[in-house]
């Protein structure tokens, strides 16, 4: 068996191209030295937990760049930024209003703060992805409760659908609630304007944003932007000592500052070319009949505000997204992030190079010219969200399950149960079942169709066992 560091040399010799993140695309013209820079918390050095020198002036560098309060570097990905944010908005055993489609990262802060949930539910779009998350929801659930402490979206979505940061921020607001938005995937937003505007200029009072899932930064690098003074810095810095290594990478420093010094210093050529790639990569997949790449005009202004381009939302008629990844993985040696359901998904980022491009729309024209041969009576299968991720009756608080007397019951006698566990797919990490919601008939048929399209579901045993409460 090969150890990491040969599988990976393996992998750099490869023709494999990545259509995933890192957004550094394994592009050594964005790299840094490793061994070399790999150092501690020595003098001269500053220190992450306590910036006062090169740190505290590079997040100042990045504050800059966005255009916010503050910038907090963050060594251990997004993760660590939501967990803070999320314990400084509230207090324990508070209440928080969230999308049902977050990161599993707000649900561990939830657990961790005994929170109480109300969830937002995003519309499901009619090529069955997730949409929005619909401000006039927010609003009527901020009506309804008058004791919740934070509302939390998660905005671009895994799949690109950005939502109306800028009204939801102010009905929040009105009610004298904080936003926090989870821009993970959306760390390029706001720098040309072929992409949405990033939460940062909208509203948000905190935005979590990782670079090295959009922009030239090695993964589990991230960043937390402070725009308000709605949570007071102090909270979040003391739960970021908490949540976040107390031995922070220099590599990943050091990296994260370069990659702003980057964004700062070509960004305006960088982001001009890859729009000007996206665009043309699109411009060539309209005339595809069999296989539909998702553009923002496939969705209707309900489903989304806006749609993020560099992600790109394959489907194809007759195929379910493993089906997609696997052509593209085996066959053409495309690389994608992840599928589920009738969609598989490639990440793009401003260093992808003309050949990626070029060689995925080879590979997708030859896949609608093979459909096209095979003539079938086809349709698109856009049922799998609307099932996986509908409204689920909560039986009791996340934190109340997870800390209850639980056993192990089959999946298939499961039915009526209490969840003690999350169910997911991973990627994207977003729970179709959390602690505390009853598993009824439509889950278990999820879980099922999961197993049949050979998708890894997290949450359950190799035996297809799940954990319930025992009351």
């Amino acid at each position: 068996m090969k150890n990491i560091e040969e599988q990976l040399r393996e992998l750099s010799q490869s023709d494999v191209y990545p259509f995933h993140m890192p957004g550094h695309k394994r592009n050594m013209a964005c790299g840094i030295p490793f061994y070399a820079y790999d150092i501690t918390e020595i003098d001269d050095f500053d220190n992450l937990h306590d910036a006062r020198g090169i740190i505290k002036n590079a997040q100042q560098r990045a504050a800059n760049l966005w255009g916010v309060r503050e910038s907090y570097f963050l060594v251990n990905g997004s993760t660590c930024g939501l967990l803070a944010a999320i314990s400084a908005a509230t207090s324990r055993k508070g209440r928080i209003l969230m999308s049902r489609n977050c990161h599993k990262a707000v649900y561990h802060a939830v657990y961790l703060k005994e929170l109480e949930t109300e969830y937002l539910y995003p519309i499901i779009t009619r090529d069955g992805i997730q949409g929005q998350v619909l401000s006039g929801d927010v609003e009527e659930a901020l009506e309804k409760n008058s004791d919740i402490q934070a509302v939390v979206i998660t905005s671009p979505t895994y799949d690109g659908v950005v939502s109306n940061v800028a009204e939801i921020a102010a009905i929040a607001h009105a009610h004298d609630v904080p936003l926090i938005v989870d821009e993970a995937h959306g760390a390029h937003l706001g720098f040309h304007d072929y992409f949405p505007e990033s939460a940062v200029k909208l509203g948000a009072d905190v935005v979590v944003q990782s670079l090295h899932k959009t922009l030239p930064s090695p993964t589990q690098t991230a960043v937390l932007h402070r725009c308000s003074q709605r949570i007071p810095g102090e909270k979040i810095k003391e739960f970021l000592d908490i949540y976040e290594s107390s031995s922070p990478s220099y590599l990943f420093l050091a990296a994260m500052e370069h990659c702003v010094e980057m964004v700062e210093r070509q960004g305006e050529e960088l982001f001009e070319s890859y729009a000007y790639q996206l665009r043309s990569f699109y411009a060539d997949m309209e005339s595809l009949s069999q296989v539909k790449v998702l553009q923002p005009m496939d969705f209707s202004q309900e489903e989304a505000f806006a749609f993020d381009p560099s992600k790109i939302v394959i489907m194809a008629r007759e195929l379910t997204g493993k089906e997609i990844y696997e052509y593209l993985r085996v066959e053409k040696h495309l690389q994608p992030e992840m599928c589920q359901g009738n969609y598989a998904l490639c990440m793009s980022s401003m260093m992808d190079r003309e050949e990626g491009f070029r060689r995925l729309g080879e590979a997708l024209s030859e896949l609608d010219e093979r459909l096209m041969q095979e003539k079938q009576e086809a349709s698109w299968n856009s049922e799998f969200l609307q099932k996986a991720y509908g409204v689920r009756q909560q039986a009791m608080s996340i934190s109340q399950a997870q800390e209850s007397e639980n056993r192990l019951v089959s999946i298939d006698e499961a039915e009526g149960m209490v969840s003690a566990s999350y169910i997911s797919l991973y990627p994207p990490g977003i729970p179709f079942l959390v602690p505390g919601e009853v598993i009824d008939r439509q889950v278990i048929g999820t879980i099922s169709d999961c197993q049949n399209a050979s998708l890894i579901v997290q949450g359950i045993t190799d035996n297809s066992q799940i954990k319930v409460v025992i009351f």
